[in-house]
């Protein structure tokens, strides 16, 4: 048995692991990199010939984890991708999005850069393109929790729950090292328990080796309360001053559970009643995949959507699509709560949010999410007076704060 670290080591993202066993030549992820320092890696050549590999497993659809497999396949890549249905789904979603966004960031750097009349500079293109993805699409090959799929003939893998968005897996690895049968067990990211919507992880109890993510491994979690705790705190102040709460959200979780959050808050009136607004046309796709699989969610959401109720709505909620629809918020008066991706400001929607309002100092700049070391997200939550958003440098008069949460404790409520 034989394996490689092939990103993600001594770094947050770029999760990418070869894995040879048994006669068999596996990747288990493919994540991009996405802090500032490691940005060129993406464009990087294999080190691996990817003409040999068998299969790849995905843990789950962030991009830090399956971002760069049209590039993969582009480069030669083409035996099956396993991973679970739901995250199949979220995969195709993720993929589509981020070639899409790579395409409008391309342009509008050019603009920019024949805006500023700079020539020396090299032609900004995409890592991938929309035909990169669909060629990839055909290579997916959802499977259920808990059931093996062999690999080659001799290696079987198993995906369990790892509790950290829908369709979230742990892989385990079956084979064997010289005759002796040996488990692997790759964590990917894993959850917290009593998240809200998605069950909790699932715990073994051997293994002779763990591959395990360990973003947070290097500290010790406070008790700060609920996240619904500090939610409602940081609205209710905001809203009082007469400014708004810019939050960057992951379309994928992060903007489920706080739909999920906000919607308690109001209908137990902890919070005003304030226009909320999704500006990720990539989340409200996600919701409606949520909604299709109810295999994935715990005990709690199950009953609530068998009784009847939305999850993931509530009146205030507005889903915003259009870029005309995104820019018409700005102009819009009086407190409000907005989120939009990307959930570290790398790209996408929230930059241009930020651009209007991180010079208000009535307004709060909300994180929810990890920041990964030199994104915009981190410059910003290190206390940086001064950001580059856009090609333009702008003061940080807003306030910054960050949800450091135990999740919301389980109720018999639902919203």
């Amino acid at each position: 048995m034989k394996l490689q670290f092939l990103g993600a080591a001594r770094q947050v993202t770029g999760s990418q692991y070869y894995v040879e066993a048994d006669g068999a030549r596996l990747l288990v992820d493919c994540g991009m990199y996405q802090e500032r320092a490691y940005l060129a890696r993406n464009w990087d050549p294999s080190p691996i010939r990817l003409r040999d590999v068998h299969a790849m497993m995905l843990t789950h659809a962030h991009v830090d984890h399956c971002g760069l497999a049209p590039k993969l396949v582009r480069d030669g890549f083409r035996g099956p991708i396993f991973t679970t249905s739901a995250s199949a789904e979220l995969v195709e979603l993720v993929l589509r999005d981020s070639a899409e966004i790579q395409a409008e960031d391309a342009e509008f750097k050019e603009k920019r850069h024949r805006k500023e009349g700079r020539r020396d500079t090299q032609p900004v293109k995409p890592l991938y393109t929309l035909k990169d993805v669909e060629r990839m699409l055909p290579l997916l090959e959802a499977v259920p929790y808990d059931r093996p799929v062999r690999v080659n003939g001799h290696v079987q893998a198993v995906f369990h729950d790892a509790g950290h968005i829908l369709g979230s897996a742990m892989i385990e690895l079956r084979g064997e090292d010289h005759g002796a049968p040996r488990r692997i067990i790759f964590t990917g990211d894993l959850g917290q328990w009593d998240r809200p919507i998605v069950r909790n992880p699932t715990v073994f109890t051997e293994a002779d080796y763990v591959v395990m993510e360990s973003t947070y491994g290097d500290r010790t979690h406070e008790d700060h309360g609920t996240a619904e705790a500090q939610l409602q705190q940081v609205i209710s102040e905001t809203v009082a001053g007469g400014g708004k709460v810019i939050i960057p959200i992951f379309a994928i979780e992060r903007a489920q559970e706080l739909i999920y959050y906000l919607s308690r808050l109001l209908e137990a009136k902890q919070i005003p009643e304030v226009p909320v607004f999704l500006d990720s046309p990539m989340a409200a796709d996600v919701n409606e995949i949520f909604r299709r699989h109810r295999e994935c969610f715990d005990v709690e959401a199950e009953q609530t959507v068998a009784g009847g109720q939305s999850l993931l709505k509530f009146p205030s909620l507005h889903v915003v699509r259009s870029v005309q629809e995104s820019m018409t918020i700005n102009g819009l008066r009086g407190p409000a709560v907005i989120m939009a991706t990307s959930g570290m400001c790398t790209a996408g929607r929230i930059k241009h949010h930020l651009a209007h309002h991180i010079g208000n100092p009535a307004s709060t700049i909300l994180f929810v999410g990890y920041q990964a070391q030199g994104t915009l997200g981190r410059q910003i939550l290190e206390g940086n007076p001064e950001v580059r958003i856009h090609g333009i440098n702008r003061l940080v008069r807003a306030r910054v704060r960050q949800i450091q949460a135990s999740p919301v404790t389980p109720t018999a409520s639902a919203c």
